[in-house]
């Protein structure tokens, strides 16, 4: 099988296209996994590969190797995209690495920004925006969630446990994350409760997905990278509290558009 082929074979659904992933990232982990695939390296280990680089690239932002931090980072990126790449390709796609994964890139982001409070001694501004970003993906993933759900596709929040370290994982998951993933949907529902399916589809929108995969975390993780090299971390939870902004227009967005059904004439619909 070509190198091309087994890039398409292990590229994941998604709704939306993150670029910076799909242009830089992807291509880089590909060249990983394709190193890895005849060792038989299990995924989970590349997690935790993964995980590893990302805590380092925490400990130098808190010591002041800020470029050193930066390419530590970019690291993590690129083995954060090669778990899922070998997963997929070397057919052990499991729900021990699913929640291995999620779980692990919230540890990481919580260190980043502590890393990011111990340099700066703005531990406020740390937290907002460790809150920022956690708000961000998690929008970005309940979107094309919900969105995959509406147009009929596979779009479980993450799939089931049965026991051992997996139901483990899988209770860390409920208290992390589901929480948020039960807001989202009830606020959701809530809104479209009634609503005919034209208006459902114009609430679930392509446009939305797209723009919110270019929030997700390869193209964070780069932006930081960015901040840190020019020596102002702090830049990046600007950046977050101006990325939020962007999450609240593409929601206005999407209420004009459920109302513009809402005000319809009875012989238009």
């Amino acid at each position: 099988m070509s190198s091309e082929r087994r890039l398409a074979r292990s590229r994941k659904a998604r709704a939306g296209t993150d670029l910076v992933c799909e242009r830089v990232f992807r291509p880089l982990a590909h060249v990983v996994v394709l190193a890895l695939l005849p060792l038989r390296v299990p995924p989970p280990a590349v997690v935790v590969a993964s995980g590893a680089a990302g805590i380092a690239g925490a400990v130098a932002i808190a010591r002041g190797n800020l470029v050193a931090a930066a390419l530590l980072i970019q690291l993590k990126t690129i083995l954060d995209n090669a778990d899922g790449q070998l997963a997929r390709l070397s057919g052990r796609v499991t729900a021990f690495g699913r929640y291995l994964d999620s779980e692990m890139d919230l540890v990481v982001d919580a260190a980043l920004f502590a890393g990011i409070g111990a340099y700066t001694g703005s531990w406020a501004a740390a937290l907002v925006g460790f809150l920022a970003l956690t708000t961000i993906l998690n929008v970005n993933f309940n979107v094309e969630r919900l969105y995959r759900q509406e147009h009929g596709a596979d779009a479980s929040a993450m799939p089931e446990a049965e026991g051992g370290p997996t139901a483990l994982l899988r209770r860390l998951y409920a208290i992390a994350y589901a929480p948020q993933d039960r807001l989202v949907e009830r606020f959701v529902e809530r809104r479209l409760r009634d609503a005919p399916a034209e208006a459902r589809l114009a609430y679930h929108d392509r446009f939305t997905v797209a723009v919110l995969a270019n929030l997700g975390m390869s193209p964070q993780l780069l932006v930081l990278g960015v901040c840190l090299v020019l020596g102002h971390p702090l830049w990046y939870v600007w950046i977050l509290i101006a990325e939020l902004g962007v999450v609240a227009a593409l929601a206005l967005r999407r209420e004009l558009r459920l109302r513009a059904f809402a005000h319809r004439p009875e012989e238009a619909l």
